[in-house]
């Protein structure tokens, strides 16, 4: 318990009874005062799909939600995948952006898993990463070229992890709830097949192999195992995968429809055990925006994904911390410092010295879920509803205030 000095765009001083002249004083009593958090997975839509979201909206909804930086996937139109589209989101981020916003490279022009990007270049540039999420890079020799890279400049590869012949058609989980509904249902195995072939070209390449969204016990079992091998990996979940299983489907269609798909409650179990033991390293929420229009198409022809931005720090309070499934210092260090690392960026900390990315948390604050109110332009949870326990109150991002609910 101390105070927190900010001059300027940095944190200029840290410690007990600080005496300085200021020109506010923001009273944290018990607050949880946390870096500002980073999401390493979102989907911001711009360019070509705007009337999902926005760099503009997907920012607020960020700050709503506590996280002063994001790190943007490439499935945008046209992809993250020339210099000019990486210098059009900085410049829409630098303009318009309420968070830092990091651009994710492609791996695949269009992903189309056939011909490569300049990786080089656009790591150069200032891509964090390189990712073809949403689609998984069926080309194994594309997938050892690309970690090759990786080792040699230090940058994390994102994976997004299905054996494509066997989910093409599927909308859920392959289980009883599938058989029921009468829906196309992918196995496990789909996901598992992909993790554990790009976990051996990992390990025999050198580069960092980054695991997007794992969602079954089998791929926690493969990570869990690599981990033991030393081999170059870390991972992420999300918190709709450590919260709800497929019994969703029946309450809430197409909300609840999502690449990975949600899982029984066993994997659900699986993700807390791996996000308790440190196999899983960061939590991010894959905020996929969809338009209501498009979710209303129902399970079959509706595009998957849900929105997470502001909904992601009290679901892992009420879920995680508050039944002591994990630490609450663990929990930010998930959302905060380890995100940052993996992706090589200068955020997610407080020292002196460090940009005065922060945020602020009531883990009292008692709320529900009212996707009405949220910044994104889309409504696409199937969290509407829920009371939640703990909830951002403020987001200072460069050592201004983005967000207040403190009065």
């Amino acid at each position: 318990i101390c105070d927190l000095y900010i001059d300027g765009k940095n944190i200029s001083r840290i410690g007990v009874d600080l005496s300085v002249s200021v020109d506010r004083v923001i009273e944290a009593k018990d607050l949880i005062v946390a870096p500002g958090l980073v999401d390493m997975h979102v989907h911001l839509r711009e360019p070509g799909f705007e009337y999902k979201e926005t760099i503009a909206t997907g920012t607020r909804s960020a700050v709503a939600g506590g996280v002063t930086t994001v790190a943007c996937m490439a499935n945008t139109q046209p992809t993250i995948d020339s210099l000019d589209v990486v210098e059009f989101i900085r410049l829409q981020a630098e303009e318009y952006g309420s968070a830092n916003d990091f651009p994710i490279g492609s791996i695949t022009k269009n992903l189309d898993g056939q011909l490569i990007t300049d990786w080089r270049s656009l790591i150069e540039a200032g891509a964090v990463a390189l990712s073809d999420d949403g689609k998984t890079v069926m080309d194994a020799s594309i997938m050892w070229n690309v970690l090759v890279l990786s080792a040699e400049m230090n940058f994390p590869v994102i994976d997004h992890c299905e054996e494509h012949n066997l989910t093409q058609g599927t909308v859920m989980n392959l289980g009883k709830i599938s058989q029921e509904l009468g829906l196309p249902g992918q196995p496990n195995a789909a996901e598992e097949i992909i993790i554990a072939r790009d976990l051996l070209l990992a390990e025999q390449t050198g580069g960092h192999i980054h695991i997007a969204h794992v969602s079954t016990e089998g791929g926690v079992d493969l990570i869990r195992w690599a981990k033991q091998r030393r081999i170059r990996v870390t991972a992420e979940s999300c918190p709709h995968h450590f919260t709800i299983t497929d019994t969703e489907v029946v309450n809430h269609g197409a909300k609840a429809k999502i690449h990975p798909p949600l899982r029984t409650q066993k994997d659900v179990k699986a993700i807390i055990q791996g996000l308790a033991e440190g196999i899983i390293d960061t939590i991010v929420t894959d905020h996929a925006p969809h338009a209501p229009f498009e979710k209303n198409r129902g399970m079959k022809e509706a595009p998957a994904g849900i929105i997470g931005l502001e909904t992601s720090v009290p679901l892992v309070l009420t879920q995680l911390v508050d039944t002591g499934k994990l630490k609450l210092n663990d929990a930010i260090a998930k959302m905060t410092h380890i995100p940052s690392e993996i992706l090589g960026i200068d955020r997610g900390t407080l020292s002196v010295g460090a940009v005065a990315d922060v945020t602020l948390i009531d883990p009292k604050k008692l709320q529900v879920v009212d996707s009405a109110q949220f910044e994104s332009k889309s409504r696409n949870t199937p969290f509407d509803g829920w009371k939640l326990k703990g909830w951002p109150v403020m987001t200072i991002r460069d050592g201004k205030i983005m967000m207040s609910k403190i009065e």
